[in-house]
């Protein structure tokens, strides 16, 4: 069964073709038959008219000297092969034919009949004789001055030469035709088969695509359109195969993440339960550790909720003037005693004042504890980790420096990415770079990263100035 495109070309395009090369065939061939009739019509008409100049001086049929007159234009008339001449008295009777012998029977003369009841004393018949041959004759009524008639002259042509004339030019014009449309169908088959077997092989990877083999891959076979459909459909296979393994990195690392806290909170609940009420530092040490692996985990969840509303266009923001001093203060103090407990340098030169900016405070203290945590996470011990704010024009710069291990060049156009980690080994989901670029975009500023192996990575963060 044709069906798609094939189908669609056979019905738009072939059948408009064969339509127009039929019409235009018909045309031709009347167009033809029409010129060929209308050219013996004239040129019989053409020889009435000098056989009536001859025959209009005479007054009646029997005048005399009428019948010689006539006989002697019959018998030295030129062609004699191609045309019959008829000489038709007043009462209807057969006077002189050229052919020498008087037609047997009641052959039809319908012209003669119109002829005479018209009155332009003209008539034409085109058919077919008593013998099946087809034929064309005109008559002409000869009238003398006083309007009377005198005598009908009538010239008849057989037409089959001329009808295998015409019918040879009807077979020409339907053998182009057919030849117009063979092509036609030859170059348009090549055609769709050079669009449909590629699309075919795009679908059908497309399916493995969709049922999740991304190492599928199109072999481009033209430099065309359906190429760069080949190209991108690999690309996008690819790109695929890619955020998979990041969704799967991704998943191990939540769950890694999850996992460790857990265990933590849970083996120290059990140590407190099995133990009975142990001695005051013990306790302390294990609720201690509870409500910081709490607190993570929290942390955890929040990254994981914020990065769904991210996803869904859904995070909203609550919009309020901050002082932007006041909460890189706060984020800090919360990280100052983790910096000194791992012998990390944390270095901030508080500047004095700073305009106040339009912001949601929490998000944006979510913003500063992630790049700061990340700066701690990457540094080594005795490492330095800087803050620095700068009031550049109609932005604020918060920029954030440490003195880690840095980022591969490779990797850090991608760092930004959701799911992805550079590096593997240290603890992260992989979000959270990608939830704070959100949110700085959403206070309508830019977070940008530098970084370069073995020297550290400097983040910047621009936030607007409040304009009200």
């Amino acid at each position: 069964m044709v069906k798609g495109i094939t189908k669609r070309w056979v019905l738009n395009t072939l059948c408009t073709i064969v339509a127009i090369i039929v019409f235009a065939v018909v045309c031709l061939s009347f167009f033809v038959t029409t010129y060929y009739h209308s050219s013996v019509e004239q040129t019989l008409s053409g020889r009435s008219v000098e056989l009536l100049n001859i025959l209009s001086d005479f007054n009646s049929d029997t005048d005399s000297g009428f019948y010689s007159t006539v006989r002697d234009y019959v018998e030295n008339f030129s062609e004699k092969e191609n045309m019959e001449i008829t000489v038709i008295s007043r009462s209807g009777d057969i006077m002189v034919i050229s052919t020498g012998f008087t037609p047997e029977g009641d052959e039809p003369m319908p012209d003669y009949e119109l002829a005479k009841s018209s009155a332009s004393g003209y008539g034409k018949w085109t058919g077919r004789l008593s013998t099946g041959e087809s034929v064309t004759a005109v008559t002409r009524i000869v009238k003398n001055s006083s309007g009377n008639a005198v005598c009908a002259i009538r010239y008849a042509s057989s037409m089959s030469a001329v009808n295998r004339l015409v019918f040879s030019a009807i077979a020409i014009f339907c053998g182009v035709g057919i030849l117009i449309i063979s092509l036609v169908i030859f170059s348009g088959t090549y055609f769709i088969r050079s669009i449909v077997r590629p699309v075919r092989v795009i679908s059908d990877t497309a399916k493995k695509i969709a049922q999740g083999d991304f190492n599928a891959q199109i072999d481009k076979m033209y430099d065309d359109e359906i190429g760069d459909l080949c190209d991108s459909i690999n690309d996008m296979a690819r790109e695929l195969g890619a955020s998979e393994r990041l969704k799967n990195d991704f998943i191990s690392s939540v769950s890694h993440e999850l996992r460790t806290p857990l265990t933590a909170i849970k083996g120290w609940a059990e140590t407190m339960q099995s133990c009975g009420i142990p001695d005051k530092e013990t306790f302390d040490k294990g609720m201690d550790i509870i409500v910081k692996e709490s607190a993570r985990l929290t942390g955890i969840v929040e990254e994981l909720l914020d990065f769904s509303r991210m996803q869904n266009e859904s995070m909203v923001l609550r919009m309020e003037r901050l002082d932007i001093l006041a909460e890189i203060d706060d984020v800090l103090y919360m990280l100052r005693d983790r910096a000194i407990n791992e012998q990390k340098h944390l270095l901030y030169d508080q500047p004095e004042a700073m305009p106040a900016i339009m912001a949601d405070k929490n998000k944006l203290k979510q913003v500063f504890i992630n790049i700061i945590d990340n700066a701690l996470k990457y540094t080594p011990a005795e490492g330095v980790v800087g803050i620095q704010v700068l009031h550049e024009g109609e932005v604020i710069k918060i920029v954030v420096t440490d003195t880690g291990c840095g980022i591969a060049p490779d990797d850090l156009p991608r760092v930004k990415d959701k799911f992805f980690k550079a590096n593997q080994s240290v603890r992260g989901s992989g979000i959270g770079l990608a939830i704070a670029d959100e949110i700085v975009s959403k206070h309508g500023g830019t977070l940008n990263i530098e970084s370069g192996i073995g020297v550290g990575t400097t983040v910047t963060i621009c936030i607007p100035v409040a304009t009200e």
